[in-house]
């Protein structure tokens, strides 16, 4: 059994192999193809309430790939009654085939993976958001065919930023951010970086992004993106054929400018449906030969 808190767990060679998976699922269910890897199979949910999308996304995943998701808490994960978590997840995993957990408490959801007897899914927390880095890392394999030599300039910081620095820097890119003093990524994350790939952080948005492949923009706190909006003038600066992803939501006009959006909104969405097909993949890897 093995658990997805964060990516730095898993190797180059497993994270390729989780995108394998979800390119030929997607493949599939965009060609109608029915599978049922996960017949009989239920997967336990702890959502907090801003997981409608994660909620969805594992929902009709684990339909798709015939098992069922059952929602067992819409506010995250709580003991409740219980004096700690992992002798609650000691009990409620006897039930289920797997468990998808969303918490602001990332100890909270190692707590609970501490305690469980079957794979738990970090779907995001407030240190990482795994499930969303390999949503990103396939959506640029789908439009840049490879990973090592290209280069990631990620404008921002939080959960999803934390997490795609280690999944690029594992597949071989080489990793810019442009963050405020008070808006770095996790300083772990930021020195196991830069022990381990070509890392650098910077004030200054239109340096990081200076000749990048990919521009990537986590979701900001409304009003707090001023000198770091991503408009014309950041994109000429990376190559010609970049392309901008963004974790959503997006704050129109102040995290990118409406021009630069309506060029390259498409690929945001076709990053935000990877979320599913990845999410399954990671459903498979973990549940398929799942053992209780």
């Amino acid at each position: 059994m093995k658990h997805l808190m964060r990516l730095s767990t898993f190797s180059e060679k497993e994270i390729l192999e989780i995108l394998n998976i979800a390119d030929q699922l997607k493949f599939e269910r965009k060609n109608n193809i029915k599978h049922k890897l996960l017949k009989g199979k239920t997967l336990g949910m702890f959502m907090n309430n801003s997981a409608s999308s994660t909620r969805a996304s594992f929902e009709v995943g684990m339909y798709d790939l015939g098992g069922h998701a059952l929602l067992l808490s819409d506010k995250g994960i709580s003991e409740g009654k219980w004096d700690n978590i992992s002798d609650f997840a000691a009990v409620l995993t006897r039930f289920v085939d797997g468990i998808a957990v969303r918490t602001d408490n990332h100890e909270d959801a190692e707590a609970f993976a501490e305690g469980s007897i079957v794979p738990v899914i970090n779907t995001k927390s407030d240190k990482v958001n795994p499930c969303q880095a390999l949503a990103d890392l396939m959506t640029i394999r789908e439009r840049k065919g490879s990973f090592k030599g290209r280069k990631l300039c990620c404008v921002g910081s939080g959960s999803s930023v934390n997490s795609i620095i280690v999944g690029a820097i594992k597949m071989g890119m080489a990793v810019f951010v442009a963050a405020p003093e008070n808006h770095k990524p996790d300083a772990e994350i930021m020195q196991w970086a830069q022990e381990n790939g070509d890392f650098s952080c910077t004030d200054n948005v239109t340096e990081a992004a200076k000749d990048a492949d990919v521009i990537y923009i986590e979701a900001w706190s409304k009003g707090e993106t001023k000198g770091y909006t991503v408009d014309k003038t950041v994109m000429e600066a990376a190559k010609d054929d970049a392309i901008l992803l963004h974790c959503l939501p997006i704050h129109r006009g102040e995290e990118i400018t409406e021009d630069v959006l309506s060029k390259h909104q498409n690929v945001i969405y076709d990053q935000a449906e990877n979320r599913m097909h990845a999410e399954k993949a990671v459903l498979v890897k973990l549940l398929g030969n799942n053992k209780k």
